[in-house]
């Protein structure tokens, strides 16, 4: 088994300034997040939201297969964060800071621009597990508050981490490839996001990205790129 490079069993709340449990206080972005959507969700109402619909969007049908990677999101977020703090801190802080600024930028445009979308089928054709599932969660995530989309912004953003990641194996890059693609793709056969969700999410990732990476990833390579050849 791996080794774990932070022993966590001496952690205690009054230690989170020590450098070594310091990488714990970025977890508070999520209390932000959540008292963010409970906000959206309950004090801005569904006919103060603007539709957001695309004729694209009328051409994908609803399909229950895609319910598979869209519930697949929730186990590659908390593998990812739980991953990472437990064996790899400096990523750790890279992607909380990722996933912290999409948050920031799309409760911005939730507050400022209140979104929804009416692309939600009134009955499935078919009853199976699959539908079940689905049904559950239209009932717990309301159809507001949808653009940017957060589920593109998290994949992407582990996506970026995974993909700088030297260590990991060529083998599992593609296949989180593979896994953030049909997640993207499943957000509008679900009928959770209009793909404008979809295209909106791609600056705040890039915002994401630039915050996250820019100084020490990308910023050296855009030097190496425009400076002349000794």
């Amino acid at each position: 088994m791996k080794k774990k490079p932070v022993d966590y069993s001496g952690f205690s709340l009054r230690r989170l300034n020590e450098p070594r449990f310091s990488h714990i206080k970025l977890l508070g972005g999520w209390i932000f997040y959540f008292s963010m959507y409970f906000i959206t969700e309950n004090l801005i109402p569904p006919e103060k939201c603007h539709p957001i619909h695309c004729a694209l969007d009328d051409l994908i049908p609803f399909n229950e297969f895609f319910v598979i990677f869209y519930v697949a999101w929730y186990l590659l977020v908390f593998g990812a964060l739980a991953y990472t703090l437990f064996y790899d801190p400096p990523k750790f802080r890279k992607l909380q800071t990722y996933i912290i600024v999409t948050q920031v930028i799309a409760m911005a445009c939730y507050v400022l621009y209140p979104s929804r979308q009416d692309l939600r089928p009134e009955v499935f054709e078919r009853n199976n597990i699959l539908t079940a599932v689905m049904g559950f969660i239209y009932a717990f995530d309301t159809n507001t508050g949808v653009c940017p989309s957060l589920h593109v912004g998290y994949s992407l953003g582990i996506l970026s981490v995974a993909l700088k990641d030297r260590k990991l194996g060529k083998g599992w890059k593609a296949l989180l490839v593979f896994l953030v693609t049909m997640i993207c793709l499943a957000v509008c056969f679900v009928k959770q996001h209009s793909v404008l969700d979809v295209l909106w999410a791609i600056p705040m990732c890039l915002v994401a990205e630039w915050i996250t990476y820019g100084k020490d990833y990308w910023l050296p390579r855009i030097r190496k790129l425009l400076s002349p050849e000794k």
